[in-house]
């Protein structure tokens, strides 16, 4: 596929103003189907993109178009998909009406269930699951800056998409075991309702051991449900997926120096989740813990650690007081 193929970013959050102002500023032809008040600082003061290391790139606003019009999905070669879970459906209606079936929907979100529900809802396209390893963090002035490392993986087609949405500063790879990456991610992502509850930047959160160990134990919880099940997750670090609870229950000091060469976390990077509660917004917490909890139950495996923690985000979200900054034991 080459370049000059149109692709529509839908839903400009913070991974798709990252994902699509990167794409524009590589010379893709990007339209961000966004919401107004995004629509008007884009077309005001384009975007400025950077990261833990030296990325920083200005995408102006003639160099990407933006619109709340879904009746741009007629041109779209490809349409990325970067809205929470819980929006997916209302997505897929405006893709199912607009969208021509020669368009490659990719879903670039949490958990499992959104792409299976744009399968269902979207016979006859092109529909791909994809992986995004890294964490986008919205700042002022239509910033948008990625916080940990890590590489898109998309699910393998009959078309290559790897050449279209890969550039240097995001390299994009193709695998036919997307199901596995994406439950190696989740994986990662349970501790999004973790360092929502403690109020912690993730650099701060990952040397309490205290709070690793909260982590670790909620992971082999999680990996005994998959395990039953059959699932063998494909981890998104250098380790095995069952090797991560036992290095975060190291010592801090080995902990740090195992962990550096894994990954690497801007020392102000909250998740996703953090930023939801702040902002009252609808969480994830369904598609990330709640997949656990479901699968659980089908194969009778209790969760009471993701059935906890599902529980203490719900009741956040419900309270509307942002962040209620728990401590471990709090958990």
């Amino acid at each position: 596929m080459t370049s000059a193929q149109p692709i529509t970013v839908a839903g400009a959050g913070a991974i798709g103003c990252f994902v699509g102002g990167i794409l524009a500023a590589h010379g893709r032809k990007v339209t961000l189907l966004a919401r107004p008040r995004v629509i008007k600082q884009i077309k005001s003061d384009g975007l400025h993109l950077t990261d833990f290391g030296a990325l920083s790139l200005d995408v102006k606003p003639s160099q990407i178009s933006v619109t709340d019009h879904p009746d741009s999905l007629a041109g779209a070669g490809v349409i990325l998909v970067t809205v929470k879970t819980v929006d997916t459906r209302d997505i897929a209606a405006m893709i199912a009406t607009f969208a021509p079936q020669t368009a490659i929907v990719v879903s670039l979100q949490n958990g499992l269930e959104a792409a299976n529900i744009l399968r269902k809802m979207l016979p006859g396209f092109d529909v791909r699951a994809g992986m995004v390893p890294f964490n986008i963090v919205p700042q002022p002035n239509c910033t948008f800056h990625r916080a940990t490392s890590g590489e898109i993986v998309i699910e393998a087609g009959p078309t290559v998409l790897a050449g279209l949405l890969s550039t240097s500063e995001m390299p994009v790879t193709e695998t036919q075991a997307i199901t596995e990456a994406q439950w190696g991610k989740l994986l990662i992502n349970l501790n999004n309702a973790l360092n929502a509850l403690s109020g912690l930047t993730l650099h701060r959160q990952l040397l309490s051991r205290k709070w690793r160990r909260v982590m670790a134990a909620q992971m082999v919880e999680a990996l005994t449900v998959l395990r039953v099940n059959g699932i063998k997750p494909v981890s998104t670090t250098p380790l095995p997926s069952r090797m991560i609870p036992w290095v975060l229950r190291l010592p801090t000091p080995l902990f740090s120096r195992i962990a550096s060469k894994m990954l690497t976390i801007d020392p102000k990077a909250r998740t996703s989740m953090f930023y939801d509660l702040e902002n009252g917004k609808p969480t994830e917490i369904d598609a990330l813990q709640g997949a656990i909890i479901r699968l659980g139950k089908t194969a009778s495996v209790p969760t009471p650690i993701c059935e906890r923690v599902s529980g203490h985000i719900k009741r956040a979200e419900k309270a509307g007081a942002g962040v209620p900054h728990f401590s471990p034991p709090d958990v």
